[in-house]
């Protein structure tokens, strides 16, 4: 299934669940997303993108534009994008500092890479970004945590 079926088919049923949920909340903000038996290995992974003040502009570049983050999680990253407010659970809110803190930038790069199972996160690589990018985006998802 190509990448814009797959956008579809998401919106299509995330109009399903929200019709028969109430509220749609953020799922297990501190809980893994990657399987157990990969975990390990993803929390081994480096982000080789530095996190300059270049590198964090690129990012958000990407997550507002051919990444189409911002289209769930929101221009100012709290989850509440035009596309997630049709989404149960909501898309992560990457201003939850206690998630930062929690998750390791080789975690992210794996949902960003495969999806998340039971959310409407769908694998964005290499459909429509490159791992490479993936890491500069990490980088700017970060960014919104002020603490």
């Amino acid at each position: 299934m190509g990448y814009v079926a797959r956008v579809l088919a998401l919106v299509a049923v995330g109009m399903f669940v929200s019709a028969t949920a109430s509220v749609a909340e953020e799922k297990d903000p501190l809980k893994p997303r990657v399987p157990a038996d990969q975990l390990a290995e993803a929390k081994q992974m480096k982000n080789p993108v530095e996190a300059t003040p270049e590198n964090i502009a690129k990012g958000k570049a990407l997550f507002e534009g051919k990444g189409t983050c911002v289209n769930c999680h929101g221009k100012e990253g709290k989850g509440d994008g035009p596309a997630g407010a049709i989404l149960n659970p909501s898309p992560r809110n990457f201003t939850n500092c206690k998630f930062h803190k929690k998750r390791k930038d080789g975690e992210l790069f794996w949902v960003i890479k495969n999806g998340s199972a039971g959310t409407g996160m769908v694998s964005l690589v290499p459909a429509a970004i490159t791992e490479e990018e993936a890491w500069t985006i990490i980088n700017y998802e970060r960014s919104f945590c002020k603490e």
